[in-house]
């Protein structure tokens, strides 16, 4: 079967001289656990290949790692913090890293038939990005982006902080005058126009999120950024959603209860639902080549745990 997974491994994010004094709690510097994880852990979740329900089982799997601290659109190397105790270094080299398995991939990946590009947290803005740049590589190809747990609910701040550590412009699709930074100011941008801007482009071609209806996880980080909490969260992330599908209508999305943070990589990958449709045939539903709509959890549903 010629079909591949580009699935960008997740992770924290740091960009200033507080979250990255304890970047090591929140991304990891090797690629090692990854490489242990394949080798010894039991696959779950989209992992187990093994599994009759995965409507990717028969897919080959091309994992990119995730040590860099920018949810792999950096090139830069950055300085943070002043004194010899307090500095810190980060190598956020993750567009670097992505362009070289990517190249990979378009090597030994000649004309595939569909393509997941997919990734949990840091890994679903990085499958959103570089989604343009496997889309352009494949124009005869189904390409579908699946972004779990990334809904890029940011403080105003955020992006003329993190930017400029990262030199993530570098890694925004030229070929794409509503992104290209050259024409446009990107630091005014939110996700919706990342995810419109490339929908639009690639009209044929499929780009979703997924999230819970208050993500622990983002939930955390946006606190961290200066937000409010989980109910502000949820409330702009709802708000952005449905600017992506007013924006563009190759986008859908699927709001499950709960606040569990990524579900690729979990068991539940299989039983979550929202609004009486099962993720894993919605996904799979889209593989087959149907429309498949956005689902959506509502009223006390939203409140249960994710299933």
């Amino acid at each position: 079967m010629n079909k591949v997974i580009v699935d960008f491994i997740g992770g924290g994010a740091c960009w200033n001289a507080t979250t990255c004094g304890f970047a090591g709690a929140i991304f990891e510097e090797s690629v090692d656990s990854v490489r242990a994880a394949v080798e010894k852990d039991e696959p779950h979740g989209i992992y187990d290949h093994t599994k009759a329900e995965n409507p990717f089982k028969d897919w080959y799997h091309v994992i990119i790692p995730y040590c860099t601290g920018d949810i792999h659109w950096g090139n830069s190397v950055t300085t943070y913090g002043k004194g010899t105790d307090n500095e810190v270094v980060i190598n956020h080299k993750g567009a670097v890293n992505a362009r070289a398995v990517l190249s990979w991939v378009y090597e030994n990946f000649s004309a595939p038939e569909q393509v997941l590009v997919t990734g949990c947290s840091a890994g679903s803005y990085g499958s959103a990005l570089w989604a343009a740049d496997v889309m352009h590589q494949y124009p005869k190809s189904d390409v579908l982006q699946f972004g779990d747990s990334g809904a890029g609910i940011i403080t105003d701040a955020f992006f003329s902080e993190s930017f400029p550590s990262w030199n993530a412009e570098e890694a925004f699709p030229k070929d794409i005058p509503e992104l290209d930074p050259s024409k446009v100011d990107i630091m005014t941008m939110a996700l919706p126009d990342l995810y419109s801007g490339i929908a639009n482009h690639y009209t044929s071609q499929w780009m979703s999120q997924y999230n819970t209806i208050k993500d622990e996880n983002q939930t955390f980080y946006f606190t961290a950024m200066g937000g409010s909490g989980a109910d502000e969260w949820s409330m702009l992330m709802q708000d952005s959603i449905t600017e992506i599908e007013e924006r563009a209508p190759n986008f859908d999305s699927f709001t499950a209860p709960g606040e569990q943070h990524c579900i690729l990589l979990f068991d539940n990958f299989y039983t979550v639902e929202a609004g009486g449709v099962k993720l894993v045939d919605w996904l799979g539903n889209r593989v087959s080549g149907k429309d498949v709509g956005s689902a959506a959890c509502s009223g006390a549903e939203c409140d249960k745990a994710t299933p």
